[in-house]
């Protein structure tokens, strides 16, 4: 009969896991958390109470600011990045694409090696419970990457990490397991403006605020409407699914950074080459085709034809 490994032991034993699942960086925080994420969560109560959030009214699920309530019994959370930085360039003159939507939808991917996790953690801890988390779950995610070392949340509202940059999408494995937790990370965007200098629609008008209703990536990936607002329109710089202006702009972005060699992660070959006038053309079943597997999915077609033809309309380099 295989001997339980000490609580020091699986904590270690299963960050291996993780990484050996292609997750970097890895973390661990017990909940309830430190003071920090008390101020989190306030922070979420005054974006939502001013509006912030647009018409994403999740975001006000009451789960989310309670930990508690997605895994009753919960100690601890393993919190997980996965690089998604890729060698590969959009090409000159082509329509803009965010990173994130590069690959296979993220989602499914980072859900599926959790769940590997959390099987693999009740086999060798009989009785624990576990949960596994994307952003697709009521849970202040980057606050919880931040307390589990991760990297801090910038100015522009996206977890930074020392070496990695900002390009990598988080997952958590909740756990009822008391697991010896990392040191939260420290902030160290400073005094430095330059997401919020950058961004064409002044998103981010004060450091770590970012306002969905003036967000190209809300505009094209969320808004439902059958035309985009003006001072979006005018401003897409060639942006049809996301945004990733504040983040190209990052210091903490700059090379050399390390690039994915994960398949899922690399890029389909149409979202580097995007040409507006032939996308037009393509039928649902066409989006449909290409847009397989995708986070993008999200984007309706009457959608993508909507974001096309605003950002023709416009100019970009």
């Amino acid at each position: 009969m295989k001997r339980p490994l000490a609580v020091d032991g699986l904590a270690e034993a299963l960050r291996l896991r993780a990484e050996a699942l292609g997750f970097a960086p890895v973390g661990i925080a017990a909940v309830p958390g430190s003071p920090r994420l008390t101020l989190r969560t306030a922070a979420l109560e005054r974006w939502l109470g001013a509006g912030h959030q647009a018409d994403m009214a999740w975001m006000n699920d009451p789960r989310r600011r309670r930990i508690e309530a997605l895994l009753p019994g919960v100690r601890s959370v393993l919190a997980v990045g996965w690089n998604y930085h890729v060698a590969a360039q959009r090409r000159p003159g082509s329509l803009r694409v965010a990173r994130y939507g590069w690959g296979r939808d993220y989602h499914r991917v980072i859900d599926s090696r959790l769940r590997q996790l959390g099987r693999w953690l009740a086999q060798e801890a009989p009785g624990t419970t576990w949960r596994a988390c994307v952003d697709s779950a009521p849970l202040l995610d980057k606050a919880w990457a931040e307390e589990a070392g991760l990297g801090w949340i910038g100015k522009n509202g996206n977890l930074i990490h020392r070496q990695r940059g900002s390009w990598m999408l988080l997952g958590h494995l909740l756990t009822s397991l008391p697991l010896p937790p990392d040191r939260p990370a420290e902030a160290l965007c400073g005094t430095c403006t330059a997401c919020m200098e950058a961004c064409p629609t002044g998103a981010i008008d004060e450091p770590f605020v970012v306002d969905a209703r003036r967000c190209i990536a809300y505009h094209t990936i969320e808004n439902r409407d059958r035309d985009l607002p003006a001072p979006i329109r005018d401003q897409l710089q060639g942006w049809v699914a996301g945004c990733d202006i504040c983040q190209e702009v990052c210091p903490w972005n700059r090379p050399p950074l390390a690039c994915s060699s994960d398949p899922d992660v690399q890029p389909r070959d149409w979202l580097l080459d995007l040409r507006g006038p032939e996308a037009l053309a393509w039928s649902d079943a066409e989006w449909d085709e290409r847009l397989r597997a995708s986070a993008l999915r999200r984007i309706r077609p009457w959608m993508w034809r909507r974001n096309l033809r605003a950002a023709l309309a416009g100019e970009w380099g």
